[in-house]
């Protein structure tokens, strides 16, 4: 995949306090207390993880389903669930080594096993515990996808992703649940029941790289900077974008293509940083 080439959405799932206060407290980001703290300042309306964002914004709100076209969200929704893992504490790379080993090289390791709380995060978590020797952010892409010649790695797929992750949309009344005919067969499908949500969605994802600009991936809300490029991976980007006007469409897409075209691995070595980020990013654009 060309990191220039995709699509663009628009996104706003966390709350202005998270965005305010995330410059000061960058040092303890990976940590679970990070995570439980960012928690508790999120909005208490509707808190939606990578996985849910990136889901949202695949769907088409009367209908209710992805597109039948897509061939990408189901890898990048486990994408999103490693970045997720990573940003709460749960998981990190194995150090570099006196070698120096790329990011592609470097093995996803446990950092804590303290349960999330999200049942396919956990699942993820639980089959990265017990995996021995562990293994790399791209074979965990593929072994979580079902993608995988290897029988025996069969058993880490995470299976009904899309299906899990809209009932738990349901079950925070973002979407409703309906059955439609479709001739051969009766299909169950989510459309949107609070357009709210995912305008904000939208519209936090459309400030990011417009009025809310900052030209430093350095200092881009983490989770905002996953959800840009994981949306584009899973090619649903464009549809935060589409109701732009022809200009902010331009400008925007032109400021995608830079975070796209960063250098990973010198992003990741800067303080500070999260390298399950990066990771993830470079295992998408090989």
């Amino acid at each position: 995949m060309n990191r220039s080439d995709g699509l663009v959405r628009r996104i706003k799932t966390r709350s202005d306090v998270d965005a305010n206060s995330s410059a000061g407290n960058e040092e303890n980001d990976n940590s679970p207390d990070r995570d439980e703290e960012l928690e508790d300042n999120d909005s208490k309306e509707t808190r939606l993880t990578l996985m849910e964002e990136v889901l949202l914004l695949g769907l088409k709100d009367k209908e209710g389903y992805t597109s039948f076209w897509n061939d990408c969200i189901s890898s990048g929704l486990r994408g999103c669930i490693l970045i997720e893992l990573g940003i709460r504490g749960r998981v990190e790379l194995e150090r570099a080594g006196m070698r120096r080993k790329g990011l592609t090289s470097r093995k996803v390791v446990l950092k804590s096993e303290t349960p999330t709380g999200d049942v396919l995060l956990d699942e993820a978590l639980k089959h990265i515990k017990e995996t021995d020797p562990p293994e790399t952010v791209q074979s965990w892409i593929e072994y979580l996808s079902g993608e995988t010649w290897n029988p025996l790695k069969l058993r880490y797929q995470l299976k009904n992703v899309r299906e899990r992750l809209a009932k738990n949309l349901v079950e925070k009344g973002v979407l409703t649940t309906e059955k439609q005919n479709f001739l051969l067969f009766d299909m169950t499908t989510h459309p949107l029941n609070d357009n709210v949500i995912k305008c904000r969605l939208v519209k936090k994802i459309q400030d990011s790289v417009l009025s809310k600009w900052v030209n430093d991936p350095q200092r881009m809300d983490k989770r905002m900077l996953a959800l840009i490029f994981l949306a584009h991976a899973s090619d649903v980007l464009e549809n935060a974008f589409a109701p732009l006007n022809d200009d902010d469409y331009e400008l925007a897409m032109r400021r995608v293509r830079e975070l796209l075209d960063l250098d990973f691995e010198n992003e990741s070595a800067k303080p500070n940083t999260n390298e399950i980020i990066w990771a993830v990013f470079m295992a998408f654009t090989k």
